[in-house]
């Protein structure tokens, strides 16, 4: 049995219709992979079709702004990808006269493109002979040839992309390298994998040595990083007052509620008497509401956040210039971290 034959066939008998399949434009290929990295499909579809809409080639979306692609973005998470992708497409549009790369030596230096993006957009669009490996890769190809290299490893990882160059052989590379994700995704899946309707099952070496779900390999991730942030919600009649995150943070161009940060859980006595919220809003501030705490999980931080409503009737001390006093109706035009956007939702319904 010839294992890229096996998995091409399957693939043209099983492919789900995703509509950056139907193109071989390095634009659209790079919005999608983008898009996907960290998000399930059918989450990432709609942001796909909002992006194609908003900037119709790549000189469209570099001639949009940070808060525009931001909150295009917004509920995506890791935001430092859509900020990269508008760096990307500022430096096709300048350096490149506005035609996208395809190579993958090109690629591999635009920002926020790595090893896999770059395999993917020049075999997808042009079938430069890359394989691509992604976490659906990594799973079959461990199973299948029983490798326990860990994947997030240095050696894990060029052994491989070794072994998926090699498994490739001389198979078209665009289909063969959407057969073995595509397989991956709905076959080979992480929990509970269909290996009864498996046509690899034959040779598959996890399958023989009942290893299925003991493979792939993973090292332990350090712990997460736990923040403990109180936002201060302030309305004054339609108008609430929102910053923008600067440039040394997760949520760095978004826009949130003033808040505070501390090592730990804070008491109210220890919040209203801390220096900021002295500062911001006088000795007589008056607390309206204490919501119940909200953890937030992201990939390498655990977020404890507390929104607390303050009288908008006091007058600010020292409010600082970044602060903005937006009506309601206006406040969709603010890109906002999820956890900022569906405290909104809640708040204001």
């Amino acid at each position: 049995m010839n294992f890229g034959c096996t998995l091409i066939d399957w693939y043209k008998l099983n492919k789900r219709d995703l509509p950056w399949r139907n193109t071989r434009d390095p634009y659209l290929i790079w919005l999608s992979e983008i898009i996907l990295q960290q998000t399930r499909v059918a989450q990432g579809v709609p942001y796909y079709f909002k992006f194609v809409n908003a900037f119709t080639n790549i000189t469209s979306f570099a001639n949009a702004t940070e808060d525009e692609v931001l909150k295009l973005w917004q509920g995506l998470g890791y935001y430092s990808r859509a900020r990269n992708m508008l760096k990307t497409a500022k430096v096709i549009k300048n350096n490149c006269g506005g035609i996208f790369p395809t190579a993958y030596d090109d690629l591999i230096k635009l920002k926020g493109i790595g090893p896999y993006t770059a395999s993917a957009i020049s075999s997808f669009s042009v079938d430069e002979k890359r394989a691509v490996v992604d976490g659906n890769v990594y799973r079959v190809i461990a199973r299948y040839m029983g490798i326990d290299n860990p994947t997030n490893s240095n050696s894990g990882i060029k052994v491989f992309q070794i072994l998926a160059n090699s498994m490739m052989e001389s198979h078209v590379p665009s289909l063969y390298n959407q057969a073995i994700m595509e397989f991956g995704a709905l076959v080979c899946t992480p929990k509970k994998p269909k290996c009864s309707h498996c046509m690899l099952r034959p040779n598959c070496w996890a399958l023989a040595n009942n290893k299925v779900e003991l493979l792939p390999v993973k090292l332990k991730k350090t712990a997460s990083k736990k923040r403990f942030m109180y936002f201060f919600v302030v309305r004054n009649g339609n108008k609430l007052i929102i910053k923008r995150r600067k440039n040394d943070d997760i949520w760095a161009g978004l826009y949130d509620f003033p808040s505070i940060e501390s090592k730990g859980l804070l008491a109210i006595e220890a919040i209203v008497a801390h220096h900021d919220f002295k500062l911001w809003f006088g000795n007589n501030a008056i607390v309206n509401k204490i919501h119940k705490p909200i953890k937030h999980l992201l990939t390498h931080q655990t977020i404890y956040a507390q929104f607390i409503e303050v009288c908008g009737a006091i007058c600010l001390n020292k409010q600082p210039p970044e602060w903005l006093h937006v009506s309601v109706n206006e406040l969709e035009n603010y890109a906002q971290p999820k956890l900022i956007f569906a405290f909104l939702k809640k708040y204001l319904t």
